[in-house]
């Protein structure tokens, strides 16, 4: 084992979730239809990035919104809070920690990314 490649995300409607990370600013790598039920394989990542995220709606065990704790690195987090207010996105206070300063955003189902900047 080497690395972590996929990480899926449980949402309820693929394509709002799209929206949302697109505005993030992940690039959709592959959208296709996957069994079951009609679901899409909508596989997501930041460019250059070799882990990416699945937008899931297939696991019932994996509940929409149950995520917490993926952490996106970013070397100018007030650029970014500028962007996303800009974008619309709903973000959340600036949390500053001695190992850097923390900006929580829910997605449209609740799962929680925290974008982690110095």
């Amino acid at each position: 084992m080497k690395s972590i490649e996929i990480i899926s995300i449980p949402v309820t409607n693929q394509q709002v979730a799209k929206e949302f990370y697109l505005k993030l600013g992940f690039a959709v790598l592959v959208e296709s239809p996957f069994e079951p039920d009609g679901a899409q394989w909508i596989q997501m990542a930041y460019p250059g990035s070799p882990v990416s995220i699945t937008l899931v709606n297939w696991f019932p065990d994996m509940k929409a919104g149950s995520i917490r704790g993926l952490v996106i690195k970013t070397d100018d987090l007030d650029a970014d809070i500028k962007d996303l207010t800009e974008k619309g996105v709903a973000l959340g206070e600036v949390d500053a920690t001695p190992w850097g300063k923390f900006l929580n955003i829910k997605d449209p189902d609740g799962n929680v990314v925290s974008l982690h900047g110095k």
